[in-house]
C-alpha cells in the first residue's frame, strides 16, 4: 500500500510504500525529482530517472522523502547528473562514519519515513536554497512554456542553461519538459480524458505524438499504463 503526504520541507512529499507478495514489483515513472530512502535498514538515494525503473523483489517495506525537481543536489553535495538512472547506497556519496550517525537517528524516530523527513529538514538548515531561476524555469516548464523562451525571459543563455539543468535536475531542460508535459498528460487521462483531448491540452503535436512519448518514458503503451501497469 503506498501513501504520501506533504513534508514540512517545501516543495517535497514523504512517502512509504509497503509490498506485499502480489505487489513486490512495480514500475516508477520519470518524474524530475529524486529521493531519499530508507530500506531494509539502509539509507539509499533514487537519481532523477529518464525512463521508467522496474522494481522487483519480495514483500518489503520502503519509506522515502521525494524532493522537488532541481532541490536535491545542494542538500546532498552531488551532481544530479552523476546519479542520472541510479539507485545508490548514501555511503557511495558520504563518509561511512556520517551515514551510521545519520541512519541510526533514523532509526530512533518514530517511524523511518518521520526519521528522513526531520534528516532533510537538517540538511536543508545547513544548505543555501536552489538556484532561484531553475525554480522559476520548472514552474514555467510545469505550465507548458517552451524552453527557448523560459530561457530568454531568464536572460540565461543556451549552453550555460543546460550545464545548470544537468548540475540541478540530472539532464537537460528539453528532457525535464518532457517529462513534466508526460505527468501532466497522465494527470489527465487517468482522471478520464479520452487521448486525443489530452494530447491537445498537454501540447502533444498529436495523440500518435503522445502515444510515442508514454513508450519512451514509461516503457508501456498509454492504455495499459492506464490499466495499473506502472507508475
Amino acid at each position: 500500500m503506498y501513501r504520501e503526504r506533504a513534508s514540512r520541507l517545501p516543495g517535497a512529499a514523504v512517502w512509504t510504500n509497503t509490498l506485499t507478495g502480489d505487489t513486490g514489483s512495480g514500475r516508477v515513472l520519470p518524474d524530475g525529482c529524486m529521493d531519499l530512502l530508507w530500506h531494509e535498514g539502509r539509507l539509499l538515494v533514487a537519481g532523477p530517472d529518464t525512463r521508467a525503473h522496474l522494481t522487483g523483489g519480495g514483500p518489503s517495506t520502503w519509506a522515502g522523502l521525494r524532493f522537488g525537481p532541481g532541490t536535491a543536489p545542494a542538500l546532498l553535495g552531488v551532481p544530479a547528473h552523476e546519479l542520472r538512472d541510479r539507485r545508490v547506497d548514501l555511503t557511495d556519496l558520504w563518509g561511512a562514519a556520517e551515514v551510521r550517525r545519520l541512519t541510526a537517528r533514523v532509526r530512533g524516530a518514530a517511524d523511518p519515513a518521520t526519521g528522513i523527513e526531520e534528516l532533510a529538514l537538517r540538511l536543508a538548515a545547513d544548505t543555501a536554497g536552489p538556484d532561484p531561476a531553475l525554480r522559476i524555469l520548472v514552474a514555467a516548464l510545469d505550465a507548458g512554456r517552451p524552453v527557448g523562451a523560459t530561457a530568454d525571459e531568464l536572460g540565461i543563455g543556451a549552453r550555460q542553461l543546460h550545464r545548470r539543468s544537468l548540475v540541478a535536475f540530472g539532464y537537460g531542460p528539453k528532457t525535464l519538459a518532457r517529462i513534466l508535459r508526460l505527468r501532466r498528460a497522465l494527470a489527465l487521462a487517468r482522471a478520464g480524458t479520452p487521448p486525443a483531448e489530452t494530447a491537445a491540452r498537454t501540447g502533444y503535436a498529436d495523440q500518435a505524438h503522445l502515444s510515442r512519448e508514454v513508450r519512451a518514458l514509461a516503457g508501456l503503451p498509454l492504455r495499459e499504463l492506464l490499466r495499473g501497469g506502472g507508475g
